[in-house]
């Protein structure tokens, strides 16, 4: 396995000096870590100029009322605020509730993190950021999955702890490899990966499916599956194939991949999940366009429809 960034900046040859290698890896990490900087202070930059504005646009439209007016409008701000808020308030406690029960009769699916090792710090930032937005979107399903992080520790737990609420997330953060979360329901394993022959045709809610964690995965070819085999598991592939084909990279990402689970858990159709999912430019020509043309044909069948019930609609006003 490679080094970590600060194992790197350890390394010295010989005379003390730093290695050529562990000097690469620092000035690397240093120019992301500048760009990471530069790029946080643009976006506050951003949102004080916006709110700004917000707030100039607020005083001049109230400026140019009267009294009765001013306080009709405030008014009329502050409930729609109030509306808001209770708003949010009943989908975060719907959200709770989803998430809640999702601990017990929900599908488990786990995120390996035990390859930090083989990623660089951006490619680690990368990957705490699909797990933000799988969270996010497991959050927003009616049946939510019961979400697992295992082998979360070192830069990968540092760089997720810096998430805003991360420690309130109702998600299992285990610091163990799954192997040891789950030693004692070993046989329901299930590791996802390309590399398998065997072909994913349903989800057994028994069973526990692992996504490996892991960024560039081209760089890494066949990592997944042998992790599978020297650890005994189960290992299954994504029905892809039966449904379209693949141009370019075939590697999804993280988020993709548990997207596509979690789709597939509310409508038991793998091809829609797959057509939801998938971006376009990762798909064949010809299968976006078979795509297009079902959808076209879909949208001029539900206007041919609706043209009918308007006909009959008119009809049956004349007649009156």
């Amino acid at each position: 396995m490679m080094a970590t960034t600060a194992e790197a900046a350890r390394t010295t040859t010989g005379d003390g000096a730093m290695s050529k290698r562990a000097q690469k890896k620092l000035l690397k990490q240093e120019k992301y870590q500048a760009k990471k900087a530069q790029k946080k202070a643009l976006v506050k930059e951003q949102k004080k100029k916006e709110g700004e504005r917000k707030r100039k646009e607020w005083e001049e439209k109230v400026a140019g009322l009267s009294e009765e007016e001013r306080e009709k409008l405030i008014g009329s701000r502050r409930g729609a605020k109030k509306e808001r808020v209770e708003k949010q308030l009943e989908e975060r406690e719907n959200k709770f509730k989803r998430l809640t029960e999702a601990k017990t009769k929900g599908q488990n699916i786990v995120v390996d993190l035990e390859f930090s090792d083989l990623m660089t710090p951006s490619e680690i930032n990368s990957l705490v950021q699909q797990i933000m937005y799988c969270y996010a979107m497991n959050g927003r399903c009616s049946s939510p999955g019961h979400l697992w992080l295992t082998g979360c520790h070192g830069e990968m737990e540092i760089q997720l702890q810096r998430l805003p609420g991360f420690d309130k997330w109702i998600i299992e953060k285990e610091n163990r490899p799954y192997v040891e979360a789950f030693q004692d329901r070993k046989e329901h394993l299930v590791y996802l990966t390309a590399d398998s022959e065997n072909i994913l045709e349903e989800m057994d809610p028994t069973k526990i499916y692992i996504v490996g964690g892991l960024v560039d995965r081209n760089r890494w070819k066949g990592v997944t599956m042998k992790k599978a085999e020297e650890q005994g598991i189960q290992t299954a592939k994504l029905p892809i194939g039966n449904y379209l084909k693949m141009s370019g990279s075939k590697v999804l990402t993280v988020n993709q991949v548990i997207e596509i689970l979690l789709k597939f858990l509310e409508t038991r159709d793998w091809k829609a999940s797959f057509f939801k999912v998938i971006p376009q430019r990762k798909r064949c020509e010809a299968d976006s366009e078979k795509q297009k043309v079902d959808s076209d044909r879909e949208d001029n069948e539900e206007n041919a429809d609706q043209l009918k019930k308007k006909k009959k609609r008119v009809e049956s006003c004349s007649n009156g």
